[in-house]
């Protein structure tokens, strides 16, 4: 092999790889940015459950209100949807474990035997 071939391919690994890290320290930044602000956030609900406990007021309430001015479409879009009425699977005397009503296999427990242990 000729050895400037070598080095010169040894030179693109380098910075291939450099390339990759710097990739994955901004990665890694912007990561920590956004837990960052996820804390805060908590941190920022947290006050507020706290001050409407001392004023008195019901908490939980103001945690929804402030959940949705956060996310005014996510909460539009979702429409309960009325579940049609469903006949059941089987009739209502089905019972698995009695052995009967509708089952072509019934399971029965085997032999006991010597190899049973004990």
């Amino acid at each position: 092999l000729e050895p400037d071939v070598v080095v010169r391919r040894q030179e693109a690994l380098a910075a291939a790889r450099l390339r990759m890290q710097e990739e994955l320290n901004a990665q890694a930044e912007r990561y920590k940015e956004k837990q960052k602000q996820l804390e805060e956030e908590k941190r920022r609900q947290k006050i507020a459950m706290w001050e409407s406990m001392q004023e008195g007021k019901s908490y939980k309430g103001n945690l929804k209100l402030n959940q949705q001015e956060v996310e005014p479409g996510a909460s539009a879009s979702a429409v309960p949807k009325s579940k049609p009425n469903k006949k059941p699977l089987r009739g209502g005397g089905y019972n698995p474990l009695s052995g009967e009503g509708g089952g072509t296999c019934s399971w029965r427990p085997g032999r006991r035997g010597p190899s049973a242990g004990g």
